[in-house]
């Protein structure tokens, strides 16, 4: 498991389409820094996103980072692809450095964990691997736009989810515009590097724009910029403590006691135990 500090991001309201720009905690880890966009204090998820952190860039060293998992999985992290791993009732995962590669490679990336519906919340767990080449790339409007999850100017992405959701990212060229519709209930913009203006505030790098409900989303960059779009519909209040998330208070502490117990699965070949905080 990754250990997940639940410390808020600040934000703050905003004019027109926009209902609150947040903006990052950053934490340093050793010369690696990560940005904790979600959950802020004035809003927790944005959809199904409950987890938005910013890793990076970092120069790391040689090895490629590898996921493995109690189910067996083990996949190396790759640029462009999607892993997608459904927790449900409980699953262990690592993230670590593997022998592949014998130079420094550097790592610069988004890292999102959705909520699941109500209903789904206690379901099997599961890990799925799909390639960069699999997703829908193309332009809009000038602007190139990769389809990860979800649907969008005619294009979906093969990534199968359990409840509606968006995820996307945009390259825009310095000049051009794109408009998102209020095709979902609630949807965000973060600029990962650049600048965008929405009803003409400008918003710069590390910077998440959250729109009203029922509002579209123009966006004009200043400068090259590298945009993620996220959304989805609204899934209710959820719990988070550590690596647990659960819409039942009691729930996350029945995780925290199988855990400290180690009644969770091993990951074939690891040997670390992390305690709880």
């Amino acid at each position: 498991m990754t250990d997940h500090d639940t410390t808020a991001a600040e934000s703050r309201k905003a004019p027109g389409s926009i209902d609150l720009v947040i903006e990052p905690q950053a934490k340093d880890l050793g010369g690696f820094t990560v940005r904790r966009v979600l959950p802020a204090r004035e809003r927790r998820l944005v959809g199904p996103f409950i987890f938005f952190d910013h890793m990076g860039p970092a120069e790391c060293p040689p090895g490629e980072i590898v996921h493995r998992d109690d189910l067996g999985y083990v996949q190396p992290i790759q640029p462009g692809a999607v892993n997608l791993m459904t927790a449900g009732r409980g699953i262990v995962h690592s993230e670590r450095a593997g022998d592949d590669l014998q130079t420094t490679s550097r790592l610069h990336g988004i890292q999102s964990w959705m909520a699941l519906p109500l209903e789904e919340e206690e379901c099997d767990p599961d890990f799925v691997h799909y390639p960069a080449s699999d997703l829908p790339v193309f332009d809009h409007d000038g602007v190139q736009v990769t389809v990860i999850i979800g649907e969008a100017f005619g294009h979906r992405s093969p990534v199968a989810v359990r409840a509606p959701m968006l995820y996307l990212e945009l390259r825009m060229p310095a000049g051009s515009q794109i408009t998102m519709p209020a095709d979902y209930d609630e949807r965000a913009a973060y600029i990962v590097d650049g600048s965008v203006r929405i009803d003409d505030e400008k918003h710069g790098e590390g910077l998440m724009a959250v729109a009203r409900a029922d509002s579209a989303l123009q966006l004009s960059a200043d400068e090259d910029s590298h945009v993620m779009i996220i959304g989805g519909a609204h899934m209710g209040k959820r719990h988070i403590w550590w690596n647990f998330v659960s819409s039942s208070k009691e729930r996350i502490e029945q995780a925290k006691q199988d855990w400290a117990d180690k009644r969770f699965g091993k990951i074939p070949g690891e040997t670390e135990f992390i305690p709880l905080p």
